[in-house]
């Protein structure tokens, strides 16, 4: 049985993992929760809820085994079950998605590219195919593809992600700086990087203003 977590704790526990696996704590047989804390600048208690909620490695006055809670965090983040998803959108950034291959390390499989530029069909890019737009459905039914990433222009993206979900996809990474709508039992996490440029720039204008 899996236990269900916040949003916010699951997206720290890649900080978590993230940390374990560093250079810096490869010499370390066990970490408490209170060492774990201090070196990512996070509250005691957090850490501790959090890393419960996933390990029952922990023991008192000693922390947990880092090896075992390395193994407990990817097994609880999916990280050893490959996940085959596809790509639309083989522009600049959706090219650079597809050479990133620290994906494999998180469990994530990009099979196949598609763009609506036929120009590019044929082609690979970081050992991905890039298909015609319109053999996406077939794909996603034959291979039982279950996440989708947008890496289409905004004015783009609603139809892409019809498409997806019309084609069983069940998950969306979306890039698009743009709202999507979908069914209820569909899953969209939004990579908006102008929202994330606006908050950096705000942060540099108030220091700044001070």
């Amino acid at each position: 049985m899996v236990t269900s977590v916040s949003v916010q704790t699951l997206q720290r526990l890649p900080i978590y993992l993230n940390l374990l696996k560093s250079d810096s704590m490869q010499s370390a047989a066990y970490l408490s929760s209170k060492a774990i804390a201090e070196a990512l600048g996070l509250h005691e208690i957090q850490v501790r809820k959090d890393l419960a909620s996933v390990s029952s490695g922990g023991k008192p006055k000693v922390g947990f085994c880092r090896i075992t809670l390395i193994r407990d965090l990817e097994n609880y983040l999916g990280y050893n079950d490959s996940n085959d998803a596809i790509l639309v959108g083989s522009g600049k950034l959706g090219k650079a998605l597809l050479t990133y291959d620290g994906f494999k390390e998180y469990g994530l499989n990009i099979v196949a590219a598609f763009d609506n530029d036929d120009s590019l069909a044929g082609q690979k890019e970081g050992n991905v195919p890039i298909l015609p737009l319109t053999k996406l459905s077939d794909i996603c039914d034959r291979m039982k593809i279950r996440i989708g990433i947008i890496t289409v222009p905004t004015t783009a993206a609603q139809s892409i992600c019809d498409l997806m979900v019309a084609s069983g996809i069940l998950a969306v990474w979306n890039f698009a700086p743009t709202h999507l709508d979908v069914p209820e039992h569909i899953l969209v996490k939004n990579e908006n990087m102008a929202a994330s440029l606006a908050v950096l720039s705000r942060h540099l204008m108030e220091k700044f203003t001070d």
